[in-house]
């Protein structure tokens, strides 16, 4: 695909990917945020109806009063109002994108040599096989270890700490086959397949089978309910975790490391942990103590992460010279060697190209950032620049 097209196809995507995120995310808070909320009716009307909690808001100049029924009211509505095509459609286009960028192009975003030299078909299949991997052992814990000997959904604790492990267990295995941006993308792919596919396979099933008994009927099996209620529980815990996951990949500085997978491990505990604070808030529950360990983590990172100084240049006796400032000429060998390969005249990945001397000073801003800063270029380091070269176009820049 002609790389102007491929922009459009990708900020397109992207754009799509985002809004419907947003919607489903919302979806999922607010509904967490409205059980956590809701309170017993005290209005015998309502006790006899079947309302389990209710809860009066005030919003947009007008007031809200939401009802919920355990297990349902005993004359459904015609009309429902279903909450599916949000995370169907940010599963879609999040799959869209990371086929175009990633599956498409596997030697360029898959594949970093140095991490685990293999073919491109060998890296997509994998890549394709965590995210159905995940969901199918995360969907066994579910069902053998998440319901109690009579049959109801429980143990939340030994769930959760099984997720947590196999997480953390994608995380290092991602990073030991696949170049770090592309680690840290697949195990928040995962998660977010886990997600969706809760709401594909679980969560909207029992819902229509609930439906589906009340208009024969039928006796309604509460099952269902438990159940749907656990996939979204664990859904919204998931959701700090994904988001960290996607947009730590544009940070070299997190998935350069060479301890890469712990760091992603440490940003989406993190975001776990988040979320944890903002459902005990809900709650009514003093959480303050899970912001102090959140702000040590991210303090750990922070400190941990932080590039070693540049080695000491030898001077000569007396000599109180700072180390000279770069030439043109070495700053467009460096970038002739390291550079030109993908940003060149027939190529220009964001439309940045380096072929002449005026497109490097044009774009010595994005060279800045991208090389030096981010070090998030030349992507996989596949053409081998050195730190030293990363400080000559950093001297370069600075000294302009």
């Amino acid at each position: 695909m002609d790389s102007y097209l491929l922009d459009w196809a990708n900020l397109l995507l992207r754009w799509l990917h985002v809004i419907v995120a947003i919607a489903w995310i919302g979806a999922s808070f607010y509904f967490v945020w409205l059980d956590n909320h809701l309170i017993k009716p005290q209005a015998e009307d309502l006790k006899a109806k079947g309302v389990d909690g209710e809860l009066w808001a005030v919003h947009g100049g007008g007031f809200y009063n939401p009802q919920k029924y355990m297990v349902a009211p005993a004359h459904l509505p015609q009309h429902l109002h279903w909450f599916y095509w949000e995370s169907y459609w940010t599963w879609m286009s999040g799959f869209a994108l990371f086929a175009l960028l990633y599956l498409f192009n596997a030697h360029t975003y898959l594949i970093d040599k140095r991490v685990h030299d293999w073919s491109a078909p060998a890296a997509v299949a994998s890549a394709l096989g965590f995210l159905a991997g995940g969901w199918l052992i995360y969907d066994q814990i579910c069902r053998r270890f998440g319901r109690k000997a009579d049959g109801s959904i429980g143990n939340d604790g030994i769930v959760l700490g099984l997720i947590a492990l196999v997480v953390a267990v994608a995380a290092w295995g991602a990073c030991q086959l696949f170049s770090g941006r592309a680690a840290f993308l697949i195990v928040g792919a995962m998660i977010a397949t886990m997600m969706s596919a809760n709401v594909f396979f679980w969560i909207i099933p029992g819902q229509k089978q609930v439906i589906a008994d009340m208009r024969a009927g039928r006796p309604v099996d509460p099952i269902h309910g438990q159940r749907g209620k656990q996939r979204s529980v664990h859904n919204t815990y998931f959701t700090l975790p994904v988001l960290i996951a996607m947009l730590s990949n544009h940070y070299g500085m997190l998935y350069s490391h060479s301890h890469n997978w712990l760091v992603l491990i440490a940003l989406m505990l993190t975001g776990a942990l988040v979320r944890t604070w903002f459902v005990k808030r809900h709650k009514g529950v003093n959480a303050w103590p899970l912001l102090v360990l959140v702000a040590g983590l991210l303090g750990g990172l922070i400190v941990g992460l932080k590039p070693a100084p540049a080695p000491a240049v030898a001077l000569a006796a007396g000599s109180s010279a700072m180390p000279a400032v770069p030439t043109f000429d070495q700053v467009r060998q460096v970038v002739s060697q390291r550079c030109q390969s993908c940003h060149n005249a027939a190529l220009a990945p964001k439309r940045i190209q380096l072929h002449t001397p005026e497109l490097i000073e044009q774009h010595a801003q994005d060279i800045y950032q991208q090389a030096v800063v981010q070090k998030a270029m030349p992507l996989n380091n596949a053409t081998g620049i050195t730190d030293d070269e990363r400080a000559l176009l950093g001297r370069w820049f600075l000294a302009r």
